[in-house]
This record gives structure tokens, sequence and C-alpha cells, in this order.
């Protein structure tokens, strides 16, 4: 049995919510992985069990190719191709829900209408220090992602049996894909009891895994290989692996979005490695992912250094300058910060 983790008055607040509002709206951050996706499609899902006059599931940007199989996913409103309905659709909705973010600003240039918006606003997160922008907020940063927080949210609900695979695949996609295949952030029982009720629903649990790990374009592909050969500079020192993207590299392998998720991952099943970090260059900032096992916290180093956080083993930030200027704050913070000390 799960235990129950949200507030009852939320759930109580949440449930008034649902059962008198009539439009409603699900939004998540700029460049949505698979949890921001998953847990969104997950309660859009969810909510289509009611008989509600619209519901919406609307990311600033588009996402990976990869999720886009997802039940649902066809019908998701991207703000950077479609910004007057999406921004209509927002100052519209009854109840807005905010999944998987934490701060406005992490929906670009929607933050604008989200802030304008007099739906009533509910935060699903399980990420660190959320801002006061929602009047509901359901923020546990200890769960594995928001995938799974969208699921104890349900149940909370009394609401399980309404769960059906679309909605299953979703969720079980999210935690899925926010955990590495559950190689972190995933220690912990209540999760493989979601996952056994997820299965019950009647998801195949490893044909999603091959649909989002193993189903790759040839430019994906050939971006990975070279990623390995050419730009992986290793720390050994240091129990450290760094690589680096600038945006003439990725539009040399026909970069699209999502075409280096868990690219991060790929240096830590090499002995002795702890720590991986990797930098790609965009329009205006260079994105950081940072990952690690064991004890080090990468997300003390993301905040250090890169204006960013997340989880132990697990996080991001961003850096406003060069590519060469942020690989020498990396090297840096590597001396003051030694994952050989933890």
């Amino acid at each position: 049995m799960l235990t129950k983790i949200i507030d009852s008055d939320k759930i109580h607040k949440l449930k008034t919510y649902i059962d008198k509002g009539d439009k409603f709206v699900i939004v998540s951050h700029e460049m949505p992985d698979g949890d921001a996706i998953g847990s969104s499609l997950g309660l859009y899902h969810y909510l289509m069990s009611y008989d509600k006059k619209s519901i919406k599931v609307i990311v600033p940007n588009s996402f990976p190719a990869f999720l886009r199989w997802l039940p649902g996913a066809r019908d998701i409103v991207v703000y950077g191709e479609y910004p007057d309905f999406a921004a209509q659709l927002i100052s519209e909705a009854d109840v807005l829900f905010c999944l998987d973010f934490n701060a406005v600003k992490r929906v670009g240039k929607m933050t604008s209408a989200l802030i304008a918006s007099d739906a009533r606003k509910v935060m699903i997160d399980h990420h660190l220090e959320p801002e006061d922008f929602c009047k509901v907020v359901i923020s546990h940063p200890e769960m594995s992602s928001t995938s799974e927080l969208v699921f104890r949210m349900i149940c909370a609900l009394g609401d399980i049996d309404t769960i059906e695979k679309d909605a299953a695949e979703c969720i079980y996609t999210g935690m899925m894909t926010d955990t590495g295949s559950f190689s972190y952030n995933s220690n912990n029982a209540g999760i493989y009891i979601i996952i056994s009720e997820l299965i019950k629903k009647g998801i195949d649990k490893d044909e999603i895994y091959r649909k989002v790990n193993q189903v790759y374009s040839e430019s994906r592909l050939r971006l990975m290989g070279y990623v390995l050969y050419e730009k992986m500079k290793m720390y050994f020192d240091k129990k450290t692996a760094l690589f680096t993207l600038t945006k003439g590299e990725l539009n040399r392998f026909k970069y699209k979005s999502g075409d280096t998720e868990g690219f991060v991952n790929l240096p830590l099943s090499i002995d002795g490695i702890y720590f991986s970090v990797f930098l790609r260059e965009e329009t205006n900032l260079i994105k950081i992912s940072l990952r690690s096992v064991g004890d080090f916290p990468c997300n003390q180093f993301a905040a250090a250094y890169f204006n960013g956080g997340g989880h132990k083993n697990a996080s991001g930030g961003e850096f406003y300058g060069t590519l060469e200027e942020a690989v020498k704050v990396f090297e840096d913070g590597l001396i003051q910060f030694n994952p050989v000390n933890f």
C-alpha cells in the first residue's frame, strides 16, 4: 500500500477545482522532457474521464520525437507554433495545472500569459524551493518524478480505478525517463508498487523502454557516436567526464529537440567515473546537464557554478557566456568541489 504524502486539505481543494471547473489547461516547462510530457498527458487522460468542456496540454516549445508515440501527444499545443491560440486557452481556463516546474520563468515565452491568467492554479512538482504563484502547491522533492506525484494525487482523490492504459503508459514513461530507467532517484519501494499497478492497467513496460531508448533516428545515433569518440574528455583523477557540443556540431548532425536526451548518462558506465557533465551551446546561453552516482551531490555543483539545481544525482543549470568560459567555470569548480572527496 502506498504511503499517503499529499495533505488532505490540498486534495479536498483540488477535488473542488475539478468538480467546479469546465475548462482545464495543463502546462509544463521549456524543452519538455519525458517527465514533463508523461505527467501532463497522464493528468490529461485522467481529466478526460470527467465530462468537461475543454482539456488542453500546452508546452512552450517542441518535445523529443521519441515521446510522440505517447497517447494524446499529437493533441499537445506547442506555444511557439501557435502563440495566440495557446495564450487564449490559458486566459480562458478555469483551472491551470503547472506540472514539473517550480518557477514561472521555466515556461519561457509563456510566462506573461501564465501570470496574467485568473485561473485557479495548481502546481504539481518535485523540484526544490517552489515559488509562490499557485493556489495549491503539491511539491514533494523526495519523489522520483512529477509523474509519480500525478499517480499519487489520483489515488488520493480516490480515482485509481479511472486510470486506463493510455494514462498508465504516460505516467510510466515519465517515471522511467526521470530516473534513467530506474537507475537513480528510484530506491523507494513505493515506486515499484506504482509500477505494479500500472502493469495491471495493461502497459508493456518493455515495449515502452524500447520506444524511448532504442528507437533512434540515424542522425541521433551518429551524433551519439561522435560525442563518445570525439567530444568526451576524461578527468580520471577527479572521477569525472565532460563533453560539449557547439551549435555548429549540432547542426552538422541535423539536431532536433531531444536528440541529446540521455547522453549525459553515458560516461557513468565507465569504471571509476562518478560525475558526468554535458554542456550544450544554444542561441543565448549554455545548457548544462549533470549526473552523478553514489554520494556526489551534482545538484550542489549545479547551484554553486551554473545557477541550477535539481536532485542529488540528476540536475541541470545554465550559463550565460561562451562555451569556453563555461568549461573554465566547470574545471575551476572541480578543484573546489572535487568528487574524490565524496
